[in-house]
């Protein structure tokens, strides 16, 4: 939020001491006749970086992993790329719904969008993270049973299942998050509006502190508890200088892949928790360094929703592949005509003109069929195969 916005928000909890605190923060020595705008100008600066940084990663990266996912014909048939699914839902959610009102809270001084995006707002910002820390939850412990017990497992580890959790997932973020769509209500303050929490103080408590429990710590303990036991039986059962099966070895990957996934998870958001409940039940006064911690807290949050396509890519090979994939389709579909043009350009009239042309024109029909069977199902190829041999049936 805005110096202002934290000044209102410390007034609501501490009447009596806000003057001192906020005259000492805002008239450092030397800088009595300062305004307050003028001082806001190099946090706004930051801020509109950052926020526009975190936007645009996250909405280019979770667009890559759903069109991946998507186009590809193992999304539906597989429990963890389903719940990968999930998860990268609820980012792009959180960067399209949240992140650009949120720059505005921290680089204008009021809010400028109305009561009803005031309390939608913030009702999505804990939709999304009920909905990511349930799911990295639920997809623990799909690793789990997957690497514990894969052959009993299986019956319980099928997609309409993973589809039913998905769907209880959701259910659950709605009815945690349901509250916050009264909690935050406009306040006219110092010639200003800002959107601030408007509930009794003991209320507010009750709420956070569900908040952090259910939406936190409650999670934390599943994950926790589930990798401790699948590192503890993926070391011990497997002797590391012996041979591994292939399939182990890709169960690995996704473990490790899903295990850095939840501990950036853990670490992002803990800051954001720590802040409000040192706000509720600590001493937390308004300075320079308490605004600083908050802001950075909040962009630690904020910037979680844009860092897990990035470990998709560190860690799995099979996501570097499909964004490559997807990355080369765009490239083609834009240069194609573009290309076409060069050839016919730098080719001498005549017979080897036509030639390059149709060669040309060839080159780019594969480019695009390549594109348009991006992880298609294996019974096609098989498929393919059968009209090719047709012909040679026929003769016969």
């Amino acid at each position: 939020m805005s110096l202002k916005a934290f000044r209102c928000c410390q007034a609501v909890i501490s009447p009596n001491s806000i003057m001192s605190d906020f005259e000492d923060f805002s008239r450092p020595a030397g800088q009595a006749n300062v305004s307050e705008s003028y001082q806001l100008n190099p946090t706004s600066v930051i801020v509109s970086v950052v926020f526009s940084l975190i936007f645009l990663l996250g909405t280019i990266g979770n667009s890559l992993v759903l069109a991946v996912l998507l186009r590809s014909g193992q999304v539906g048939y597989n429990t963890t790329n389903l719940f990968i699914l999930n998860l990268s839902v609820a980012d792009f959610f959180f960067i399209i719904f949240c992140v650009p009102f949120q720059a505005t809270i921290y680089s204008l001084e009021g809010w400028v969008f109305g009561s009803f995006m005031c309390k939608v707002v913030h009702f999505f910002i804990n939709l999304t993270m009920y909905a990511s820390s349930f799911t990295l939850a639920a997809v623990s412990v799909d690793r789990y049973l997957a690497i514990r017990y894969p052959l009993r497992s299986r019956e319980l580890r099928t997609p309409c299942n993973a589809v039913v959790a998905m769907v209880i997932i959701w259910g659950l973020s709605l009815v945690f998050a349901g509250p916050y769509l009264s909690y935050y209500d406009l306040i006219d303050y110092a010639n200003s509006t800002v959107c601030i929490p408007g509930w009794e103080e003991q209320n507010r408590k009750v709420l956070d502190t569900c908040t952090f429990l259910f939406g936190y710590v409650i999670p934390v303990l599943i994950v926790s508890l589930s990798y401790t036991r699948t590192i503890k039986y993926l070391w011990t059962a497997v002797d590391p200088l012996d041979g591994m099966s292939e399939s182990k070895r890709a169960k690995r990957k996704v473990t490790k892949m899903i295990i850095i996934v939840t501990v950036l998870f853990c670490i992002c958001w803990l800051p954001y928790h720590v802040v409000i409940l040192c706000y509720l039940y600590g001493d937390f006064p308004f300075n320079q360094t308490t605004y600083a911690f908050r802001l950075l807290s909040h962009c630690m949050a904020y910037a979680n929703s844009c860092v897990n396509p990035i470990v998709y890519a560190l860690v799995s090979k099979h996501f570097r592949k499909g964004f490559k994939k997807v990355f080369s389709c765009i490239l083609s579909k834009n240069g194609r005509n573009k290309v076409h043009v060069v050839h016919v350009a730098n080719t001498v009239p005549g017979f080897e003109a036509g030639s390059t042309e149709v060669s040309q024109m060839h080159e780019e029909n594969v480019r695009q069929n390549e594109c348009e069977m991006i992880n298609r199902p294996l019974p096609e190829p098989r498929e393919a195969t059968v009209t090719v041999n047709l012909p040679f049936q026929r003769q016969t």
